[in-house]
């Protein structure tokens, strides 16, 4: 198929462009991580404790390929910003983390 003859509006093969870019819902802004506010579900990650905070992206690493493959965008694009949220505060309350040397690609 040609990029011409794609019917969904996104580039041919679609590697062009991220995941959230490919979510038609969320408009031409393509805004992937949305402000918090309440109407947003789930506790701010900066009130987990680490472990929770773990266990939440646990959860949503293990429903990762359910949730592309299967879930409505809105749920898709739910999924994303979680996941996103979570993972930036870990990140911040561990900007040293130990890096595993096997998991390097130049040594």
């Amino acid at each position: 198929m040609t990029a011409s003859g794609r019917q969904d509006g996104f580039p041919a093969g679609g590697t062009e462009v991220s995941p959230e870019q490919r979510i038609p819902e969320w408009g031409d802004d393509r805004v992937a991580t949305p402000a918090l506010d309440a109407d947003l579900p789930g506790i701010d990650p900066a009130e987990l404790p680490d472990d929770q905070l773990i266990r939440e992206m646990q959860s949503l690493h293990r429903t990762r390929l359910d949730t592309l493959r299967h879930a409505t965008d809105s749920a898709l694009a739910n999924h994303l910003r979680r996941t996103a949220e979570l993972e930036t505060e870990y990140l911040a309350r561990h900007p040293g983390r130990e890096v595993d040397p096997s998991r390097l690609r130049d040594l």
